[in-house]
């Protein structure tokens, strides 16, 4: 998770902007049957995005959230104070069998070590019927939030590595992963969300921020590749205003 330990704020700034108007359709969907009191789990919260979502829904006292950068959960922690926040990775949850009625997972899978031993674990900490979600950006079928950027990059630089390969990318992969790790009834759904941004800057700027494999790319890039490769992404997407519509797959299973 190196390419993630940066600021609370960074990560707002770069992936919040698309992963707060996916976070209500998600949770829609994952906590579809789980009751009001319900107790739930943010897998890989972050600077807590979809907590905010799951907060307003079960109240901060039913919702546990971990991260295994120590930055995201102390801005979690310090925003929701009545919930339970901890450190620690997918793999390896810190909570007893069967504690929650569903278990959420938004824009993680394809970043842990092992998704689906990751997967597995949230499904032992979740109850008998309950529910486990996850979603990633549609990279492999060219409509993730980063699409755009990545195939601009891939034009100027054909050794680039995208996040086309990233495990759930593509149609089906999450329900694979789901069912490897022994949940039932799974179903899965593509889930679009839109941002209209004023210029060419606004959605250009949070790249230079180092967040994730396209801010670790951007960071790399010397003076010269970089201004080659903002003109270029210029040049295909005019200076504004311009709308970017993102796409992830999301899949639930049953315990």
């Amino acid at each position: 998770m190196a390419l993630f330990d940066v600021a609370a704020d960074a990560y707002v700034q770069f992936m919040g902007r698309f992963s707060a108007p996916l976070a209500a359709p998600f949770a829609d969907i994952a906590l579809a049957g789980v009751g009001a009191s319900g107790r739930v789990l943010d897998v890989g919260c972050g600077p807590g995005i979809l907590t905010f979502e799951l907060v307003k829904r079960q109240g901060e006292t039913n919702v546990s959230a971990v991260d295994p950068v120590e930055g995201f959960v102390q801005a979690t922690a310090s925003s929701y104070p009545a919930a339970d926040v901890r450190r620690a990775t997918a793999e390896d949850l810190p909570f007893p069998d069967e504690t929650f009625g569903a278990t959420l997972a938004q824009l993680v899978v394809h970043f842990m070590s092992d998704p689906v031993a990751g997967v597995g674990e949230m499904a032992r900490v979740t109850a008998s019927g309950g529910r486990v979600s996850a979603c990633v950006w549609d990279h492999a079928g060219g409509t993730g939030a980063l699409s755009a950027f990545w195939r601009v990059v891939q034009r100027c630089d054909p050794e680039a590595e995208g996040e086309e390969a990233l495990p759930g990318s593509w149609e089906g992969d999450l329900t694979r992963m789901f069912t490897d790790a022994g949940l039932r009834e799974v179903t899965e759904t593509l889930l679009t969300v839109s941002l209209d941004f004023a210029t060419f800057e606004d959605w250009w700027e949070p790249f230079n921020l180092a967040v994730g494999p396209a801010g670790a790319y951007v960071r790399s890039l010397n003076q010269i590749e970089r201004a080659g490769l903002v003109s270029a992404l210029r040049e295909e997407y005019g200076g504004g205003p311009m709308t970017i519509q993102a796409s992830a797959w999301t899949a639930t299973g049953l315990v």
